[in-house]
């Protein structure tokens, strides 16, 4: 995963509306409800069948670093999924998203001019379309660039040409990405 996939994903977390379980044996539980059984989350964590009985059971309670990182990363990504998949539905339909990144800005012009690329910090809402366009290209395994120059354009649009109002031509280079958050 990547900066703007991950940052979508929190998104939509943020929406969540029940806390998801916390320690391993309820997440273990959790998922064996969710896979129909403790084979199918043991090939998924890469565990034996054996080892998610015993945590079930809670004979097991501190996993090992990476295999709580697994455990937690797949419990938080099928924790209410259609709460997850309400929250998608309105901001691709009707409230849109909010971006906030700190990147590198440019546009074509002299050396010296204002126009020079330079890191902005940049919050701007993206109506629904944009909204919509991020979601379906990250359901579809869009790649990170594919994401970014997405995002890329809805702030040229939104932000830069201020929605058609000025700057016609004007074409935005979204370069050396400090950071990306989005929210509802």
């Amino acid at each position: 995963m990547g900066m703007f996939d991950d940052s979508l994903d929190n998104a939509v977390a943020s929406r969540i509306t029940r806390p998801a379980p916390k320690g391993a044996p309820a997440q273990m539980r959790f998922l064996v409800r969710q896979l129909k059984g403790t084979r199918a989350v043991a090939e998924l964590l890469g565990i034996s069948q054996r080892t998610v009985e015993r945590y079930v059971k809670d004979e097991i309670k501190r996993p090992r670093p990476e295999l709580a990182a697994r455990l937690s990363g797949e419990v938080r990504r099928r924790w209410q999924p259609r709460v997850r998949e309400r929250a998608k539905k309105q901001a691709a339909t009707s409230t849109g998203i909010v971006i906030e990144t700190r990147a590198r800005f440019g546009f074509t012009a002299a050396p010296g001019s204002t126009d020079d690329a330079r890191i902005r910090l940049v919050t701007q809402h993206l109506p629904p379309r944009y909204a919509a366009r991020l979601f379906d290209a990250q359901a579809r395994g869009a790649t990170e660039q594919e994401l970014k120059s997405i995002a890329a354009e809805g702030l040229q649009e939104e932000y830069f040409r201020d929605r058609g109002r000025r700057a016609a031509g004007l074409s935005v280079e979204f370069t050396d990405i400090d950071y990306v958050e989005f929210d509802f």
